[in-house]
């Protein structure tokens, strides 16, 4: 993949993210906090993708891409322990949100993985100001 073809996937899954934000932030306002957890999630999750897309690396399942962030991003100390614990956190309310039965959020619990959400896409594009995708 060129380094152009790189910047434009960065780009898209930021772009993702960015999305998933705002429908998470749509869904707030409705109370309907379930959701708001799974797209907070996903804007986490599409925001790593682009950290791995700027490296030319990945995996498709989510316990991959969360094991893959750990050790490339938040083991080196590229990214802050928090961020990892966010994602994780977020994920496991997100399987538990979609699969369980009668499992209910509430506002204040989406709200948090909102916010964390937020930080955590702005922490990505930050990082990836700093280290941009080298040039082939």
């Amino acid at each position: 993949m060129s380094a152009e073809d790189r910047e434009i996937l960065v780009a898209y899954r930021l772009e993702q993210a960015d999305e998933a934000l705002q429908v998470a932030d749509m869904l707030l306002v409705s109370g309907v906090f379930r959701t708001v957890v799974n797209r907070s999630y996903y804007a986490m999750f599409y925001a790593v993708l682009a950290l791995f897309a700027a490296r030319q690396e990945g995996t498709s399942k989510h316990s991959g891409v969360i094991g893959l962030f750990d050790r490339e991003f938040v083991k080196t100390g590229l990214i802050d322990r928090e961020f990892s614990a966010w994602l994780h956190e977020a994920f496991d309310l997100r399987q538990r949100a979609d699969y369980r039965e009668m499992f209910t959020v509430s506002k204040e619990r989406a709200e948090e993985v909102s916010e964390n959400a937020r930080q955590f896409v702005e922490a990505a594009r930050t990082h990836l100001a700093a280290h941009p995708t080298p040039r082939s």
